[in-house]
């Protein structure tokens, strides 16, 4: 049975008490932390920085899995690794040369992964395999919490786990956007192993609650 990761999305989570949040949703059994990263350039949105990053480190043993939606990335994934990051995804169009964005974060110490929207075919994988730690598969486009799963990210999902079990390495697949109960085993079933979620667990009054139904459904996938 594969080995199966849930990781919160702090974007739906209470800013103005962050780190009680981050505590309390691996209290509940999160496994990762994930830290949504937007410019209001490459995706319409503004978010957080390097600093939240670092504020929050100190709570939780947990990795943090930062998720640049920024253009362009190579100037800023030093300053996520320094603040205190484990992961560090991008997307390929947000960089001029892929392989060296992966490679300069390997070289800070983080793991690395390319992210792919809904409509970015998966090619831009086919000479970085051995740079990929970690591929996270959009289902819905970027830029705002709360949207629904596009039920197509389930092929490309299937896709991506083929090209991974092709390469014989140990590589993460990540699915983010839209990911509740109701479609978190189709998910898995496709493929996935690690499962970013928001609204679903921090707009709900109970995390632990939510995210032991996940594990439910994850078991029977």
């Amino acid at each position: 049975m594969p080995t199966y990761r849930i990781a919160p999305s702090i974007l739906s989570a209470d800013f103005a008490r962050l780190g009680e949040e981050v505590r309390n949703v691996v209290r509940d059994g999160a496994d990762m932390i994930h830290f949504d990263v937007m410019d209001n350039h490459y995706v319409p949105n503004l978010t957080i920085g390097p600093l939240v990053l670092e504020a929050i480190r100190p709570h939780v043993q947990v990795p943090i899995d930062v998720h640049l939606m920024v253009r362009p990335v190579d100037r800023i994934i030093p300053d996520f690794a320094k603040a205190g990051a484990n992961i560090i995804t991008f997307h390929p169009e947000a960089s001029d040369h892929v392989d060296r964005s992966l490679q300069l974060i390997r070289d800070n110490g983080c793991k690395a992964g390319l992210v792919f929207n809904p409509a970015t075919p998966l090619h831009y994988l086919d000479y970085v395999m051995d740079k990929i730690d970690i591929i996270l598969i959009m289902s819905v486009n970027p830029g705002f919490g709360g949207q629904s799963f596009i039920p197509e990210a389930l092929k490309k999902i299937a896709e991506a786990r083929q090209r991974i079990d092709a390469s014989g390495r140990e590589i993460m697949l990540e699915v983010d956007g839209g990911i509740k109960v109701d479609n978190i085993a189709a998910a898995a079933k496709a493929g996935a192993d690690t499962f970013v979620a928001g609204s679903a667990i921090f707009g709900k009054p109970d995390y632990k609650a939510v995210i032991d139904n996940m594990r439910t459904q994850l078991a029977s996938a």
